[in-house]
């Protein structure tokens, strides 16, 4: 025993001084001005993101790439909103970073890394945020969709591609978390090029057939559209899925 004592010892240690959880963070909410800034100035109503633009303005962008890596959200400092707008938001500009190290790129399915077939443009681990290691995959699906049980984040975040819903020109902030969440929704229901909507026969987006456990925890997908979307739709209507447009929003 007293020559495994310290190597337990030992590993406890070093188990215990790798990385850092949210914690360990001590930070406080964050502005997201610069953020802000930038999407008002390089992405249109429409959600085209002038990229050649936000490289033109490295130095505001790295430096709120700068601010969310020193700044992880935790419980005891950050309220539920204050967090939920820093995940969207670091969702979105680290999708950015993303595509401007490749650029140019015709899709972000264009970017891998790993395994063929197995490791995904979303599973690259590029983002750290003091002293924890993230992928994309893990924002939206740990973070995100674990932690705050808000469907409508699905509208909030931006896979950088013609069919997602658009990047919103504005930063998302925590006194406006809930408009903005709902504009975003409404707005995305409401384009002909990713969701018709009629009484009878609706053609939806693809994220409704990808996450629809996520829209259906509190009735149905009709019942989801129909509190959401811009028209009321029979319980009966057909559902069929439209093609999804990977290319990059630009």
């Amino acid at each position: 025993m007293k020559r495994i004592l310290p190597i337990i010892s030992t590993i406890s240690i070093i188990t215990l001084s790798c990385g850092s959880s949210a914690q360990d963070s001590v930070s406080k909410p964050i502005s997201h001005d610069i953020w802000n800034e930038l999407v008002k100035k390089h992405v249109t109503d429409g959600g085209e993101v002038d990229y050649n633009g936000i490289i033109q303005d490295s130095i505001r962008f790295n430096a709120y790439l700068d601010l969310l890596s020193s700044n992880h959200p935790n419980e005891a400092n950050w309220t539920r909103d204050e967090r939920l707008a820093y995940w969207i938001n670091a969702y979105n500009a680290y999708t950015v970073k993303l595509i401007l190290d490749h650029y140019p790129v015709k899709s972000i399915k264009d970017i891998k890394r790993g395994i063929p077939f197995v490791n995904s443009v979303w599973d690259i681990k590029f983002i750290e945020i003091e002293g924890n290691t993230y992928d994309l995959n893990n924002i939206e699906h740990r973070i995100l969709r674990k932690e705050f049980y808000e469907p409508r984040i699905h509208f909030a975040i931006n896979c950088a591609s013609v069919s997602c819903p658009k990047l919103r020109n504005e930063a998302f902030t925590a006194d406006q978390i809930e408009s903005q969440l709902k504009s975003q929704t409404t707005s995305f229901l409401s384009d002909p090029v990713k969701n018709q909507l009629t009484a009878d026969h609706i053609k939806i987006s693809k994220l409704f057939s990808w996450f629809k456990g996520d829209f259906t925890n509190n009735g149905s997908l009709i019942d989801f559209l129909n509190e959401h979307g811009p028209v009321q739709i029979d319980r009966s209507a057909k559902i069929d899925y439209l093609d999804y447009d990977w290319n990059l929003n630009e």
